[in-house]
This record gives C-alpha cells, structure tokens and sequence, in this order.
C-alpha cells in the first residue's frame, strides 16, 4: 500500500466515522470508519517504514581506482608535433 492509498484509507474512514448518519441494519457504518482509519494509519506507518529503510540501505562505493603514470626522462614525456 502507498502512502497516498493509506491517507485516503483515513480520510474515508474519518468521513464514515464522523460525518455520515446513516443507518444500515446488521452494518454500524462508524465502526467500519474506524476499521478504516486504523488500517490507513498502519499502512502510512509502513510505507514511511519503507522509506526511511530504503534510504538507509544505499550502497557507498569505494571512489574509482585513477593509474598515474610518472616518466623518468623528457624524451618519453614530450609529443611530437
């Protein structure tokens, strides 16, 4: 689950909990709300989870291995033109 799915998981749940009365018969439409609600929170909570961890696990590479040359005398240094 995302982070954006588990933020509309709560924000639908906090509208069935708190700003709908209406009543179903055997279905308590605020108990669903905050079945709703909890489970959007535990899924944010795991998706940040995830990203704190993916963060922490990038890899550090050793800096690239640079051959320097170093030449006794002139004659092998120089260019011809």
């Amino acid at each position: 689950m995302t982070i954006g799915g588990s933020i509309a998981l709560l924000i639908i749940g906090a509208i069935l909990a708190y700003a709908v009365n209406y009543e179903l018969s055997g279905v308590d439409i605020r108990l669903v709300g905050v079945i709703l609600m909890v489970g959007g929170l535990i899924g944010l909570v795991i998706g940040i989870i995830r990203i704190v961890s993916a963060r922490r696990a990038v890899e550090r590479r050793p800096p690239p291995h640079v051959r320097e040359e170093y030449y006794d005398d002139y004659e092998t240094r120089r260019r011809p033109y």
